[in-house]
């Protein structure tokens, strides 16, 4: 129901979100889960100051507002737009706390219940609203409703009320690894969001629609899984930090649970890619499909790093981290200067041929970052290089044999529901079946996981 632009325009404002919410947190999330044990002072703390941050840069986003918009041609359009959608980042900033301690715990059922309810409520409210006509607000109202549930769910269910206290002593013992994480969180954001802005003030907001598309649907799947590594493995490896055997050799059983997931998840939504786009939107969004698959193939990376980087927080290590993300962005930098020129180039069939010549500059920076990370990696935790590499071959090789098999299923037919099945039943027989013929271990660890139970 609603345009190119629409998406754009709400595109262009998370944007700033993206670096508001990322003041907001400060950090000090990271801090508390490498933390072996906060205190109750220590989360309320966090809780007030980031309630805190979010209000100041609610207020200063509020009057920033008319900036905004002439960042992108002058839009008058987002003015009123940013200043609602901005309140999500209150929202946010209210449950980051109440997420943590569930991360903390291993506790990630009630994450995800909270997540699914915000999604299912957001999404219906944001359906109505495109019906009746409303364009981009049902976007903006579907995220102010996401964020409120969430976090209603989280306040009513986890059974934890802050104190009405603020110590500066607790905040300042967390600034030290905080201001790093904060730091390479800003970073990262800029990388993931600088693209966002460049394609939005020189290329247009339809332009800016596409890309918002692909990477929104993407990251829906990257995003689950660099979540759920943090709020699993991160407490786990911070706890047996002191005993370098013994983290080792959860190093290794991680490295192999993330592949087990990562691989067949992203190549298989590569593979799948086209007939998921006909399915839910037809052929509207078609120039978005190649996008999608670029960012998929570059969060096959990013989900790396970011696994290679709980090892290194979970050390202390996070100077390491910010070097590391230095030099990504100085590699984005580099290869968005390179494919600048090319950014507006179009064919007459694809309208994003540009913006796909610059995505292939940011999946090179991400893997230039994968590869540089795991040289520190195995500096720092004196595992060899051939153990990271041994841990996730297999999955990659079994992939790397079901995905053809995948596609040569599909052709057999032209409906995109029937193909999208077809695919996904294949691929999830073969990959799980498989497994099981060859008796792995690691499925029957990721099967116990999702069962609740504990495998580390």
């Amino acid at each position: 129901m609603l345009s190119e632009e629409d998406f754009g325009l709400v595109g262009a404002v998370l944007v700033f979100q993206a670096f508001a919410s990322l003041l907001v947190d400060s950090g000090f999330s990271y801090a508390l889960i490498q933390r072996k044990q906060p205190s109750h002072l220590d989360y309320s703390t966090i809780l007030w100051f980031n309630l805190f941050v979010a209000g100041g840069m609610y207020i200063i986003l509020f009057l920033c507002a008319p900036l905004i918009a002439d960042c992108f041609q002058g839009d008058q359009r987002l003015i009123p737009l940013s200043r609602v959608l901005f309140l999500a980042m209150i929202l946010n900033a209210s449950a980051i706390v109440q997420t943590n301690r569930l991360m903390k715990s291993m506790d990630v059922r009630m994450v995800a219940v909270s997540n699914s309810i915000g999604l299912i409520i957001g999404g219906i409210i944001g359906i109505v609203l495109a019906l009746t006509g409303f364009g981009a607000w049902a976007i903006v109202w579907q995220t102010i409703a996401t964020a409120a549930c969430k976090s209603l769910v989280l306040w009513t269910t986890g059974h934890w009320h802050p104190l009405f206290r603020f110590s500066y002593t607790a905040l300042k013992s967390y600034f030290g690894i905080g201001s790093k994480m904060m730091f390479t969180s800003f970073l990262n954001t800029l990388f993931l969001n600088i693209y966002s802005f460049v394609i939005g003030h020189f290329v247009g907001l339809a332009s800016l629609g596409y890309y918002t598309q692909s990477d929104k649907w993407s990251k829906m799947g990257i995003t689950s899984i660099t979540q759920l590594l943090t709020s699993s493995f991160l407490p786990a490896l911070s706890a047996v930090q002191d005993d370098m055997k013994r983290f080792a050799s959860m190093v290794s059983k991680m490295n192999r649970f993330t592949a087990y997931l990562v691989f067949p998840a992203l190549i298989g939504l590569m593979v799948m890619a086209t007939p998921i786009f006909h399915a839910l939107f037809g052929t509207k969004w078609d120039p978005s499909i190649f996008l999608f698959q670029l960012l998929l193939f570059r969060g096959i990376f990013v989900v790396l790093t970011s696994l290679y980087n709980n090892y290194l927080l979970a050390l202390g290590y996070g100077g390491a981290i910010v070097k590391l993300e230095i030099l990504r962005d100085t590699a984005a930098v580099i290869a968005l200067a390179v494919t600048f020129p090319f950014m507006g180039l179009t064919q007459p069939d694809n309208p994003v041929y540009g913006i796909e010549i610059l995505l292939w500059g940011q999946v090179g920076a991400t893997v230039l970052t994968w590869g540089a990370t795991l040289i520190a990696i195995v500096r720092h935790t004196h595992i060899p290089f051939g153990r990271y590499i041994y841990d996730i071959l297999p999955y990659f090789a079994q992939t790397a044999i079901i995905v053809p098999i995948m596609g040569s299923a599909g052709m057999i037919t032209a409906n995109p529901w029937i193909k999208l099945g077809i695919e996904a039943c294949i691929g999830l027989l073969l990959y799980i079946g498989g497994n099981m013929i060859f008796g792995s271990k690691i499925q029957k660890d990721v099967i116990a996981y999702f069962r609740g139970r504990e495998i580390l």
